[in-house]
């Protein structure tokens, strides 16, 4: 593990996609002024499945939601945040379309260039970091998922697609990526080899976290980074893991990528409670766990931003 810098902030690069990165930027972005998020690009839903269909784009709507958590904290800062993340009524064209979506698609048909293009929109929105798709191609996601059928409970079928998967209502057993051996973006093996610290998740366990250590060069540089590894596991589990226990989400993750080992994994105290694996499967991915209160105090199943940055600084400070 790299000796974290004395000065200077430390350089992060966190990993997920959606609302649980979009967390994890939040809270992250008040440790330190050199983050990178690190983006799915997977998605073939909503609008972003539509741009894809139509330009054979990049999904843009994941990089679009990096990049509203990433504006200032200013009042011009979260103007842009939520015209960024606003969508176009009616039932026309344009309808459902989030406007930071069209203005990521319409840059890149300018450019052509995804990396030269969102860092255009993230200085045009004067953002705190970088945001970086974690392939450079669009992906496609399908899981192997049993039960699905109900009068074939043990029979296994194929899911194509993130979203049948993230809403599938059988049993996921496994993930791929379509294609299998993706390229990923140099920009972004380039930030996990400088990186003093590396985040992964939280987030939908096999659309958002899992599909990065799909990515085989990319799953390399996670594995032989000198940076800090920390895991972020979600609070509560999502529709993709219904009933899983947080040590269920260990063994997914340790079956997806063998090789990968952990510094520290952070894990909600309602999470954690009575589940009798954890600890175990934490120090079999060479990990310290940190069970700390970070769930929302409403009850929700999503993280407090200040509750996972305070957790954050400690781990970065270390």
């Amino acid at each position: 593990m790299r000796a974290l810098p004395g000065p200077r902030t430390p350089s992060v690069v966190a990993l997920g996609g959606g609302h649980g990165l979009a967390a994890s930027l939040q809270a992250l972005r008040r440790v330190t002024a050199q983050l990178t998020a690190v983006v799915t690009v997977a998605d073939d839903g909503g609008s972003s499945g539509r741009l894809r269909a139509e330009f054979d784009i990049l999904p843009p709507g994941d990089l679009r939601m990096a990049l509203a958590a990433l504006c200032g904290d200013h009042s011009e800062g979260r103007a842009w945040a939520d015209v960024l993340q606003s969508r176009f009524a009616g039932t026309g064209p344009l309808g459902g379309h989030a406007i930071g979506n069209l203005l990521i698609a319409g840059v890149w048909q300018s450019l052509g260039d995804p990396v030269a293009g969102l860092d255009m929109v993230g200085r045009l929105l004067e953002v705190q970091g970088r945001v970086l798709p974690m392939a450079a191609v669009p992906l496609a996601i399908e899981a192997d998922v049993l039960g699905l059928e109900a009068g074939h409970p043990d029979e296994v079928s194929l899911v194509v697609g993130q979203a049948e998967v993230a809403l599938t209502r059988g049993t996921i057993r496994g993930v791929r990526l379509v294609p299998a051996r993706p390229p990923a973006c140099r920009e972004t093996l380039e930030a996990v080899r400088v990186a003093d610290v590396v985040v992964l998740g939280p987030g939908s366990w096999y659309t958002s976290v899992i599909p990065h250590l799909l990515v085989p060069d990319l799953a390399d540089a996670l594995v032989h980074t000198d940076a800090q590894r920390i895991l972020t596991l979600n609070v509560a589990p999502a529709h993709e893991t219904a009933g899983y226990s947080a040590s269920a989400h260990l063994e997914v993750l340790a079956d997806h990528a063998p090789g990968l080992r952990f510094d520290a994994i952070v894990c909600d105290p309602t999470f954690a409670a009575g589940d009798r694996h954890l600890q175990r499967y934490a120090e079999a991915l060479g990990a310290d766990l940190i069970i700390e209160p970070v769930r929302a105090s409403d009850g929700s199943p999503r993280h407090d931003v200040n509750r996972l940055a305070s957790v954050y600084a400690d781990l970065v400070g270390r």
